[in-house]
């Protein structure tokens, strides 16, 4: 198939696994809708990030599969139905691991364009049957190549994640209550991995730092009740700086990312949303590398300390002292270093 943007293909994008990764995985889908404003898009995703995609504007259909579907019959017969039953003739496959290649295999469309290894893994690169070796390094940017093959060349990346009315007025509720209508930062302390996780107490002196300094209070998101104590220490050491944010869907924190003049959290799904949303961030990492997972776009800052390497498993398994070894005073000088010119250009 060429590029011809008159053209109705039927394209199914196969990203099954973390928010984070979801929210990175949408220029892609942009691309598409942007260049075959026709065609129908599907996309098969698990349900974390269902909940945050659901309605975007460049997909047709999510195909919502539960966590362990391979490991039953039952679903995996009925995700193959489903999936069979819309005809796709291309499948797009930016994750490239067995689950998201066997997800686009299973579709029965003949044109399955995936990453070749070393970034394909496990049965990835032998279930799709046209694999490239991408150019760029950063997630964003090489899945966007995966639209080469197509004759697609695209242009600037577009997240586009609405803010939904309801969120929106939730969060306005929730600013208007602690009078933070002349700004605020959010501070994230979870991640995905224990190896990605930065200590709570250094969290609220940063949180410190921004209140005396910049006169700006931070707001502390959490999610489930092992964030939610980690939040409570942010508060407590920041000096009255810091306030704990309430319990959030991912829409709602879309919303509170919407307006915030910083970020400040490690490679995580909420620092990939804040950027995703246009604030400027502050991204913390160990045991991941910036050039490829940081926050996508400018007036970004990165921090880290140095690289703790190893596969993929082992550096999820590890522990995080990559993290550790970053200072209160390296976040804080980053900070410093993405509020000076917006303050400048305020003044």
């Amino acid at each position: 198939m060429d590029a011809d943007p008159n053209a109705a293909p039927r394209i199914l994008i196969s990203r099954l696994s973390a928010v984070g990764d979801g929210i990175l995985t949408l220029p892609l889908a942009n691309a598409v809708r942007a260049h075959f404003p026709r065609a129908f898009i599907g996309w098969v995703v698990q349900g974390g990030p269902a909940t945050l995609l659901e309605g975007h504007p460049a997909v047709d259909q999510f195909i919502v599969v539960k966590k362990g579907w391979l490991g039953s019959p039952a679903e995996f017969a009925a995700v193959r139905r489903t999936l069979r039953s819309l005809q796709f003739d291309i499948t797009l496959d930016p994750q490239s691991l067995s689950k998201s290649a066997i997800a686009a295999w299973l579709s029965g469309a003949p044109r399955r364009i995936g990453l070749a290894r070393p970034i394909g893994r496990e049965l990835a690169p032998l279930l799709n049957n046209q694999v490239l070796t991408p150019r760029t390094t950063h997630v964003v940017e090489r899945q966007l190549e995966l639209l080469r093959p197509l004759g697609i060349e695209t242009g600037p990346a577009r997240f586009d994640i609405p803010v939904r009315p309801e969120a929106r007025r939730f969060v306005q509720r929730y600013l208007d209550d602690f009078h933070l209508k002349n700004g605020y930062a959010v501070i994230n302390p979870g991640a995905g991995w224990d190896s990605r996780l930065w200590p709570p107490d250094r969290y609220g002196r940063v949180a410190r730092f921004l209140g005396e300094t910049h006169r700006l209070p931070s707001v502390v998101a959490w999610s489930g009740a092992r964030e939610q104590e980690w939040a409570e220490t942010i508060v407590t050491r920041s000096g009255g700086h810091a306030l704990l944010a309430p319990a959030t869907t991912l829409p709602q924190l879309a919303a509170l990312m919407a307006s915030t003049r910083i970020f400040v959290g490690s490679d995580t799904g909420p620092m990939h949303l804040a950027a995703a949303m246009g604030a400027p961030c502050v991204s913390l990492h160990g045991t991941t590398e910036p050039k490829i997972s940081g926050p996508y776009g400018q007036g970004h800052q990165v921090v880290q300390a140095f690289y703790q390497d190893g596969s993929s498993r082992e550096r999820r398994k590890a522990d995080n002292r990559a993290m550790r070894a970053i200072t209160v005073e390296m976040v804080c000088e980053a900070c410093v270093r993405v509020l000076r010119p917006r303050q400048e250009k305020a003044a």
